[in-house]
């Protein structure tokens, strides 16, 4: 039986997974062995134009990720509060209590560690809650893993594997993972004390990429499953039919095919399945936006001690990409929030 467009690309987001574990992997081993975050090495070994070029180059990307993640976190507070809270307070709360919890590290690292593993367990059940609701047929999200193929696809589906890929394997991450290992107290003049640490670490990655893999093929199941091929007539009547009626304006009504993005997945889903899901999505979204924002705040952090080689930059490393978070929401529909208040 053909496969449904929307299983198409699950091959890509396993097989990027996968990659992912193994970039892990090595930043885990580098740390480990040398004592030394990729960006120490980097400083050590290369000349001084290509390590300020790489330098720069992870600091735009950092920056380019913190801004997607920190007004995802304000959408989540924008849908959670029905619309009363703009997008522009959102990234300011967002700002205050991610030093907040950042701060937790002083306490020691191990408190920061429980405090993430909240946060993935709020995104496991929510967005597990979401996948359960949506029912997508189990048959076809098998095929999709583990049948590598897209007939028929073109541009468009170019660009979603790429986006995949990119979303999965981020390279400020493989910054953050080889500093975070140093943490662990290692007796590197002893092999056997090396290769158990590179063990544990290794099965550590495994588990955190696995929730991550079951996490994000949850979003994927529901949005296939709720929104492919939808029209914007479609999803206004589905509102407009629905508890909640007032969020059907957000959808122009024309024939188009519907162009989810987080705030009108959030507003489909309650609507589709009652506000429940809408207020559940958001949850997840905050857990999910604040996890990340915190993760791009300490890789910034280390990413820049390295390249100016200033320590205690916490504040300085984030600050460009908040800025501009700050100042991006003001216009609403470049986010392509239609409507950010439903009444």
């Amino acid at each position: 039986r053909p496969l449904p467009a929307s299983s198409q690309l699950l091959w890509v987001l396993l097989w990027a997974t996968v990659l992912g574990l193994l970039c892990q992997r090595l930043a885990a081993r580098l740390g480990v062995v040398t004592g030394k975050d990729l960006g120490e090495v980097c400083h050590l070994y290369y000349p001084k134009v290509p390590r300020t070029v790489l330098w720069l180059t992870i600091e735009l990307a950092i920056v380019g990720s913190d801004m997607q993640e920190v007004i995802g976190t304000a959408i989540a507070f924008n849908l959670l509060s029905a619309g009363r809270i703009p997008l522009w307070g959102g990234v300011l709360i967002t700002i205050v209590d991610t030093f907040f919890f950042l701060f937790l590290d002083n306490y020691g690292l191990r408190k920061l560690e429980a405090f993430f593993g909240l946060l993935i367990t709020i995104m496991a059940l929510t967005f597990g809650y979401e996948y359960v609701v949506a029912r997508p047929e189990q048959g076809a999200l098998l095929r999709g893993l583990f049948l590598p193929s897209c007939p028929g696809c073109g541009h468009p589906e170019l660009l979603q594997a790429v986006g995949i890929v990119g979303a999965i394997i981020m390279p400020h991450n493989i910054y953050l993972h080889s500093a975070l290992v140093k943490s662990r107290e290692i007796d590197r003049a002893r092999r056997a004390d090396i290769r158990e640490a590179n063990m544990y670490f290794l099965i550590e990655a495994t588990i955190a990429l696995s929730v991550s893999f079951i996490i994000n093929l949850f979003v994927m199941a529901v949005f296939g499953q709720a929104f492919y091929q939808k029209t914007n007539q479609a999803a206004f009547n589905i509102c407009a039919n629905s508890s909640l009626h007032d969020y059907a304006k957000i959808f122009p009504m024309n024939n188009a095919t519907v162009a989810v993005d987080i705030y009108q997945g959030g507003v489909i889903l309650g609507c589709l399945f009652g506000p429940a899901a809408l207020y559940i999505w958001a949850i997840g979204l905050l857990a999910a936006g604040q996890s990340s924002t915190m993760t791009g705040t300490y890789a910034g952090q280390f990413v820049m001690e390295a390249g100016v080689q200033w320590r205690d930059l916490r504040l300085t490393a984030t600050s460009t990409s908040w800025v501009q978070a700050i100042l991006l929401p003001q216009p609403p529909d470049q986010l392509g929030l239609q409507a950010t208040t439903p009444s």
